[in-house]
Formats: C-alpha cells, sequence, structure tokens
C-alpha cells in the first residue's frame, strides 16, 4: 500500500529544485479533507453542523452550516502551513491575503469550493471538495493581489476534489497524469486505489438536470435528444444519471465515461457554476485524465477570468461526448 503522503514525496523526489511548499499545500487539504469527513459523517447525529447558516453567499445563494464550516476548516489548516500567499473560496466575497511573513513569501494561491453540492447534506447525499493551485504572479515578498486569481485555467500547477460517499476519496493531478487515494479511517491515512485514471473516451452517461429542458438553448435540446434516441451502433440511449453533486457526477464520468453539462438557460444565462473554483480545476482533471471540458465553444481553460465569482456554462467529461454536443451548439448557433 501507498499513502498519500508518501506518494507527494515521491513525486517531490522527481523535481530536484522543489521546495516542498506544494507538498505543503498538499498535506493541508489532506488534514482539511480528514475533518470534513468525520464532520458529514456524524451530521445526522449533530444538528448544529445541518441545515441552512442563515446567511447568503455573495451569489445570493443560502449559506449551509457546513458550508460554513468546511470553509473555515480550509482556511485554518492552510493558514497553519503557510505555504500559501493568498486564498479564495466560493463561499467568501473577496480573496484573503495571507499576509504574513511566511505568507508574503509563499509562491503559491489556492481557489475552493469547499463543499460542492452541500444541499444534498441534509439527505444523505454524496458532496465534495474542489480545490485549485496556481503559482502566484505578484512579486514574492508582498501581499497577493486580484490579478493573482485572474490566471486561465491553464496556469494551474495542481488541482483536485475530495468525494465525500460510500468512501471518501481524494482525486488530484499536478499536470501529470490523474491519480485517486481512498481514506482508510482505520488507520487515518489515505491510499493510492485508483493510479493514472483514464476517463474514457466514449461514455455511456449524460448528467444534466433536465427539470429546467425548457429554459436550455436549442444546441442543449437537441444533444438531450441525441442522448435519448435508440441506435444500437452507437450504444445509445444513454443513461441519464443526474445527483446535484458536481463532484459526485464527475467522479462517476471519470470512472465510467460520460459527460455533465450545466449550460446557460434563461435562469442563468451566463452559466452557474463558478469558472475558478469549479470549471477551471475540473476541467484540469478531465483534460490529465483525456477527456475534455469547453463552454460549448471554447475550452475552459483557455478563458480569461474577470472576476473572482465569474460564472461559466459548462460541458465536460468523455472527449467523444463532449465533441458531439459542441457540434449540436455550433450547429444551432
Amino acid at each position: 500500500m501507498k499513502t498519500l503522503g508518501e506518494f507527494i514525496i515521491e513525486k517531490q523526489a522527481d523535481y530536484p529544485n522543489a521546495t516542498g511548499e506544494l507538498s505543503g499545500i498538499l498535506s493541508a487539504i489532506r488534514l482539511s479533507a480528514k475533518i470534513i469527513h468525520r464532520d458529514i459523517n456524524r451530521a445526522g447525529l449533530t444538528q448544529d453542523i445541518l441545515g441552512e447558516a442563515g446567511d447568503e453567499n455573495i451569489q445570493g445563494e443560502a449559506q449551509m452550516k457546513l458550508d460554513v464550516f468546511a470553509n473555515e476548516t480550509m482556511k485554518k489548516a492552510l493558514m497553519a502551513r503557510g505555504d500559501v500567499a493568498g486564498f479564495a473560496s466560493e463561499e467568501d466575497d473577496s480573496f484573503i491575503a495571507f499576509d504574513t511573513e511566511r505568507g508574503r513569501n509563499a509562491k503559491y494561491i489556492l481557489m475552493t469550493d469547499p463543499l460542492d453540492g452541500s444541499s444534498n447534506i441534509d439527505v444523505n447525499v454524496s458532496v465534495g471538495t474542489i480545490f485549485s493551485i496556481y503559482k502566484r504572479i505578484s512579486p514574492i515578498g508582498s501581499p497577493v493581489t486580484l490579478e493573482d486569481f485572474f490566471q486561465k485555467g491553464r496556469q494551474q500547477v495542481a488541482a483536485g476534489y475530495v468525494t465525500y460517499g460510500s468512501s471518501t476519496m481524494l482525486v488530484y493531478t499536478t499536470g501529470n497524469g490523474v491519480n485517486g487515494f481512498t481514506y482508510d479511517p482505520s488507520l487515518g491515512l489515505f491510499i493510492l486505489s485508483h493510479p493514472e485514471m483514464k476517463m474514457p473516451f466514449h461514455g455511456k452517461y449524460y448528467s444534466i438536470n433536465e427539470g429546467q429542458y425548457v429554459t436550455f438553448p436549442e444546441g442543449v435540446k437537441k444533444f438531450i435528444k441525441y442522448c435519448q434516441e435508440e441506435d444500437p451502433t452507437t450504444k445509445r440511449p444513454y443513461s441519464s444519471r443526474y445527483i446535484g453533486s458536481l463532484v459526485s457526477d464527475f467522479h462517476r464520468n471519470l470512472l465510467k465515461g460520460g459527460i455533465y453539462i450545466y449550460p446557460t438557460s434563461t435562469s442563468y444565462p451566463k452559466g452557474k457554476l463558478r469558472l475558478l473554483y469549479e470549471g477551471n480545476p475540473m476541467a484540469f482533471l478531465a483534460e490529465q485524465a483525456g477527456g475534455k471540458a469547453t463552454d460549448g465553444t471554447h475550452p475552459i481553460l483557455d478563458i480569461q477570468p474577470t472576476e473572482l465569482h465569474q460564472r461559466v456554462p459548462f460541458f465536460v467529461g468523455s472527449t467523444a461526448m463532449v465533441d458531439k454536443a459542441k457540434e449540436f451548439i455550433e450547429a444551432s448557433a
């Protein structure tokens, strides 16, 4: 058995000039995942962390108590390590500069959706944590600036997610493939269980909130109908699977093959998912595993961010399915 810690050290040895900061960040994420795992798994017994917190985030969405808890857990773990210069979260209005001597001299920033799908907690459905790491572009020794967070997704040095389901798994990439680690609570360790993960080129699942069908663009409607048509040569119809937690839907499609779609709609004319906290890290993972991610026209990783909480339409998954969806969208434009 190879643990996450051993794997990180082994990979660090491949880079002679590595300073250990990135490894330290991954260690902080590992600790956060253990703490969040612990509290999620006793949520039904601890009413203090179920339900709404009573506040809204900057997007006007009701914050769940576990949203706030997961956000603070991530923040504290990263501050304690001192290996990041700045932090931005879906749950915070603005970014946070870790304005200490160590923070100002750190090389990296981190962005996160600390608890994706948190509304599912009350009904015991899988949720997750998403993270994305970049090298800062502002001068070392000074506080980070907004521009540090407005880098294209291709500039990511690492990204990943934790899924809290029937088992807890941490999946991440540093730009050299995707690896998955399953948490063994009896040992308190993440064990390498899914080395060199690859997304199937063709898939058999499509994941979309079909309850919003009438609000979707024409190209998306036509693609959904294509997925539902019977055609033995292409193994259609595909199966519809939608959990309502991006991490969970993406994880299934990573293992089994499929496409996840959250398009524009009359309700969300710019899309609903956040480019920095959800789109970029999942797109990076998809490409590293052999899949694709677009906004329907352009690769997600090539989009220039202009806002911390920028929304984007999102098509991610098996290459053949993403390409087919793009064909329908472009034909209907």
